[in-house]
């Protein structure tokens, strides 16, 4: 194990950093174009240690093949509103020269027993340090915001049962989760209606940036931090 955990995540803490600033920026240049943004707010976190080490313990990950097999030290999480954004962002993050995507699940098309729905991706991505480059593993989650509710729920009820649901907490799950998606697809069936108003509520209402006002549907960064934790 590192000797100085400190040390040996700053790559990362810089990684996470720079991301959240590339990603939130391609946020931005969707709303000064007045166009729909697929990417409501992005969060991101650096792997705490002891779940790093329970991680190597549990998939018995040797020290040396840490790095490699371990792809989400580095963890970022987009939010949309719709369905079709993630595949939107998907295509943004692929067509970026400054990232190199290396591994994907699909777990919306491909929906896990559980219920969860969500879109991964592993990226490379190279940092830049006092040593000279480092190319890293991160993984970005793309998901609705009815995704992440379910997903941050189960993740709690995890925590308590350890994975070993009961069978009436797994049924009630599997089915939240199917009344999740079927709120997503809902939303995208009226998402021209959604967008049309909301860019007349962002042009009454958003976009004095000289006088403090905000854009109806724009999280500050600080806000954003708070939901990541």
């Amino acid at each position: 194990m590192p000797q100085d955990w400190e040390l040996f995540l700053m790559p990362y803490k810089q990684a996470v950093d720079e991301l959240k600033i590339k990603l939130r920026g391609m946020r931005k240049q969707f709303q000064q174009e007045n166009t729909h943004t697929p990417i409501e707010f992005v969060t991101g976190r650096v792997k705490p240690v002891d779940s790093i080490v329970e991680k190597m313990h549990r998939r018995q990950i040797s020290e040396d093949l840490m790095e490699q097999d371990l792809q989400d030290i580095a963890g970022l999480r987009i939010m949309c509103q719709f369905v079709e954004d993630i595949y939107q962002v998907v295509g943004l993050i692929h067509r970026r020269t400054d990232m190199e995507v290396v591994e994907e699940r699909d777990y919306i098309t491909n929906v896990k027993p559980s219920g969860y729905r969500s879109y991964h991706m592993v990226i490379m991505y190279p940092v830049q340090t006092v040593h000279g480059e480092k190319k890293l593993l991160a993984e970005i989650q793309i998901r609705t915001l009815s995704m992440n509710f379910w997903a941050t729920i189960e993740h709690s009820l995890n925590y308590k049962y350890q994975g070993e649901f009961p069978d009436e907490i797994n049924e009630r799950l599997k089915r939240a989760a199917e009344a999740a998606f079927m709120l997503d697809q809902e939303m995208s069936a009226i998402r021209e209606e959604i967008q049309e108003a909301q860019q007349l509520f962002s042009y009454g209402k958003g976009q004095q940036i000289g006088d403090g006002t905000i854009e109806g549907n724009q999280i500050s960064d600080q806000d954003e931090e708070e939901q990541s934790k």
